[in-house]
């Protein structure tokens, strides 16, 4: 498996737990939190990079800005958000807050619509390739 369908992998199943009523609210942000990342390191790897840990979000985002481009700012600092204010607060604070689960699911919905259009227009990219000529391919096929 690729690095693209690892992390791709990863995101579903980590978006499986987040969407899952039946886990507390922390394990559902947290669980927001990683499906964000590795959607996140998914799409870098379509351009040959790796995050590697999810505190080199921005640095890679920003250094690579073909990856996300003018949405750049939006997929770090919302990632941030989560990484920073939301989820240490429900995971290490006193609280235990729907008000902030839906908060994370709203910047995880961001992300993924950002990195669901990137994969989307690299697919297409992909798909588009010009063809060879015939005449070309014949070539090709003689070994000219």
């Amino acid at each position: 498996m690729s690095s693209f369908e690892v992390h791709k992998k990863k995101h579903e199943l980590f978006k499986k737990d987040a969407e899952n009523k039946d886990n507390s609210h922390m394990t559902r942000i947290d669980a927001y939190f990683e499906s964000c990342f590795h959607l996140i390191d998914a799409c870098a790897a379509l351009f040959d990079i790796h995050i590697n840990k999810h505190q080199n979000v921005r640095k890679v985002a920003e250094e690579n800005e073909e990856v996300f481009g003018e949405n750049t700012q939006t997929v770090w600092s919302k990632f941030q958000e989560l990484e920073n204010k939301i989820r240490p607060g429900q995971a290490y604070g006193g609280r235990i807050n729907g008000e902030q689960l839906k908060k994370a699911e709203d910047i995880s919905e961001i992300i993924f619509n950002i990195c669901t259009e990137v994969i989307r227009k690299k697919d297409i990219t992909k798909n588009t390739k010009k063809p060879i000529s015939q005449e070309r391919a014949h070539e090709n096929a003689k070994g000219v």
